[in-house]
C-alpha cells in the first residue's frame, strides 16, 4: 500500500514553493496548519525523489503522488494477493441462492492464500461502486421486471392528412440481466398498458416472479404505501401469467431505479437515434424501435464486459417461469343491472342472463370477441359480442318456459302445423299472417284456429278453412262462428242470403213515400 500522507497535492506544491523562497519549516508548518515534523518528512521525500521548485509543467498530481509516496518495487495501489474476476462474480451473484460467502469459499478453494472474507467483501463493494447506477441494486435472476412509460414521445404523421400524433414509449427492464424491451403505444390507457405487457412477456419468453410498475392509474387504482389497490383488469392479467404486482412506493423513484435508468438509456438509444426519422404508422415506428433494441441488447455493457442478451441467456432465462399456453386477452370490467326483460345493455346491444337474475347487479367482462356475465364471482352467461345486426342476443335457456315457447313461434312453424291438416288450412294460416302488418301479430290468431281444429275430422277442418277463405273470415272469432253454426256445409262460392222477417222496428214502404 502507498505510504500515508497528510498533505494534499496543492499543499505539497505550496510547501515546495515556500521552501524554495527560504521560508523556515516552522513557518511553513504554521501556514499549512500541520506539524513541523510533517513538513520535514515531506521535504525529505521531495529531496529523495529529486523534486524541487519549480516543478515540471507536465507533472500532474498522480505522478507527483507516485514519486513522493510509492514504496520501492511496489506500484501505486497494487494488491499483493491474487484477485478474482470481479465482473464475473457480479454476474454470478445474480443467480438464485448465490451469496458473497459462497463466492468467497469458491475463491479460497482456487486461491488458498487469497484474501479473507472481510477484505474480499470490501474489495467487491469497491468494485460495485465503480459500476454504472443501473447495476448498483442487487437483483436475483428471474425475480423482477420493472415497467414504466417514458416522458418523451414519438411523433407519427398521418400520411393522408399530414396530422402529427404523438405516441407514448413503454419501457421494461429485467432486474438481473438488464434485458430491455420498448415499444410505442398510442396512449397510456388500460388497453395499451396491458397490451404492452403481453408483448413484453412474449419477447422475454418467460415470466419473472414480480412486476414493479409505477403508480400509473391504468395499473394501480389507488396508490398506497401499505396496501395499494391494483386495477382489476391489470390484476386479472397478472393472475393469468402467475406474476405478482409490487407497485413502487409513491414518490420513491429509487424503488424502480432500474427502469428509470432503462428509460434514460432507451431515450438515448431509441429516441435520440431516431429523431431524424419520419414515421407514418405505429407499426413502422415499432419496427424501427425493435432494430434499435437489438443493437442495445447485443452491445457489451462497459463494466461487465458482456451484453444484456448474453447475460440473460446465461443467468436469467432458466430462472423464468414458462409462459401460459395463450396470451392474455384484454378485458374491461363493468357493473350492470339486469332489466325486466332479463337482458343487460353493453355499448348499445343487449345480452340475456338467466331470468331469475332480473334487477340483480352483475359484473360484465368485455373483450373484443365475447361478453361474459358474473354473479358473485360465478359466470352465469356468455355471449359472442355483437357489433352489428340484431340488437338483442338471447339464449333460450335464460327465458321462462312460457317465453321460450312463444320465442319458438315462427311463420314457417305455423305453416308446417297447418299443412299437416291440409292445403286449405295452410292457405288460411298464410292468409292470416299476410293480413297483418307484422307476421308476429297473427301468431295468436293462428294458434287459436289450430286449437279449434283439435278433435274434429281433418276433412271438416279443411271445409271450415275453405269457407273462411271464401268469405274472408281471417279472425279467430269468424272461424269459430263458422264452426259453431256449421256454416262449412255451404258450397264454396255461394253465400247464404239473409232471411227477411217481420219486426215492429222494420220500416215499411210507406215510410219512404
Amino acid at each position: 500500500m502507498p505510504a500515508r500522507r497528510e498533505l494534499t497535492m496543492r499543499q505539497l506544491r505550496q510547501m515546495l514553493r515556500l521552501h524554495h523562497d527560504g521560508v523556515r519549516t516552522r513557518e511553513i508548518a504554521r501556514t499549512l496548519g500541520v506539524a513541523r515534523s510533517t513538513i520535514q518528512d515531506n521535504l525529505k521525500r521531495a529531496t529523495a525523489a529529486g523534486l524541487g521548485w519549480p516543478l515540471p509543467a507536465d507533472l500532474g498530481d498522480d505522478e507527483l503522488e507516485r514519486r513522493l509516496f510509492q514504496r520501492p518495487g511496489v506500484g501505486l495501489g497494487q494488491r499483493r494477493r491474487a484477485e478474482p474476476d470481479w465482473a464475473a462474480l457480479a454476474r454470478e451473484l445474480k443467480r438464485p441462492g448465490v451469496t458473497l460467502m459462497v463466492l468467497w469459499e469458491e475463491y479460497r478453494e482456487s486461491c488458498p492464500d487469497g484474501y479473507g472474507y472481510s477484505r474480499f467483501c470490501e474489495l467487491f463493494r469497491a468494485f460495485e461502486r465503480r459500476l454504472s447506477p443501473v447495476m448498483r441494486q442487487h437483483h436475483v435472476a428471474g425475480d423482477k421486471v420493472f415497467v414504466d412509460y417514458s416522458g418523451k414521445k414519438v411523433a407519427i404523421v398521418d400520411a393522408a392528412t399530414g396530422e402529427v400524433r404523438e405516441a407514448e414509449l413503454f419501457v421494461a427492464v429485467l432486474g438481473a440481466s438488464n434485458l430491455t424491451w420498448a415499444e410505442a403505444t398510442w396512449t397510456q390507457a388500460l388497453p395499451d398498458w396491458i397490451g404492452a405487457h403481453v408483448r413484453m412477456f412474449r419477447f422475454i419468453g418467460g415470466v419473472p416472479r414480480l412486476i414493479v410498475p409505477d403508480n400509473l392509474k391504468s395499473g394501480v387504482h389507488k396508490a398506497s404505501f401499505y396496501d395499494p389497490e391494483i386495477n382489476r383488469s391489470y390484476g386479472a392479467m397478472a393472475d393469468h401469467y402467475g406474476i405478482g404486482v409490487l407497485p413502487a412506493r409513491p414518490r420513491r423513484p429509487r424503488d424502480k431505479a432500474k427502469v428509470e435508468a432503462g428509460v434514460r438509456l432507451a431515450q438515448t438509444w431509441i429516441l435520440g437515434r431516431l429523431r431524424h426519422h419520419t414515421f407514418f404508422s405505429l407499426a413502422e415506428c415499432n419496427a424501427a424501435i425493435r432494430t434499435m433494441l437489438d443493437h442495445l441488447n447485443d452491445r457489451p455493457m462497459r463494466k461487465l464486459g458482456i451484453s444484456r442478451r448474453d447475460l440473460f441467456e446465461r443467468i436469467e432465462r432458466d430462472a423464468l417461469a414458462p409462459l401460459p399456453d395463450t396470451d392474455w386477452e384484454y378485458a374491461e370490467w363493468r357493473r350492470v343491472r339486469a332489466n325486466l326483460d332479463y337482458h343487460v345493455e353493453v355499448d348499445g346491444f343487449y345480452y340475456s342472463v338467466p331470468h331469475a337474475l332480473i334487477r340483480v347487479e352483475l359484473d360484465v367482462r368485455i373483450t373484443t370477441r365475447t361478453i361474459e356475465l358474473f354473479h358473485r364471482g360465478r359466470r352465469v352467461a356468455a355471449h359472442q359480442r355483437r357489433w352489428g345486426g340484431a340488437r338483442h342476443g338471447t339464449d333460450p335457456d335464460h327465458m321462462p318456459s312460457a317465453h321460450r315457447r312463444y320465442a319458438e313461434w315462427t311463420p314457417e312453424r305455423f305453416r308446417r302445423w297447418a299443412a299437416k291438416i291440409g292445403p286449405n288450412t295452410e292457405g288460411l294460416v298464410t292468409a292470416v299472417l299476410a293480413n297483418r302488418p307484422h307476421p308476429e301479430q297473427g301468431f295468436r290468431t293462428c294458434l287459436g284456429i289450430l286449437r279449434l281444429y283439435r278433435g274434429i275430422d281433418p276433412a271438416r277442418a279443411e271445409a271450415i278453412s275453405a269457407r273462411a277463405l271464401d268469405i274472408g273470415a281471417l279472425t279467430y272469432k269468424s272461424v269459430a262462428s263458422i264452426l259453431t253454426h256449421k256454416l262449412d256445409s255451404a258450397a264454396p262460392g255461394t253465400r247464404t242470403p239473409a232471411t227477411l222477417f217481420d219486426h215492429q222496428n222494420l220500416r215499411g214502404s210507406r215510410y219512404f213515400n
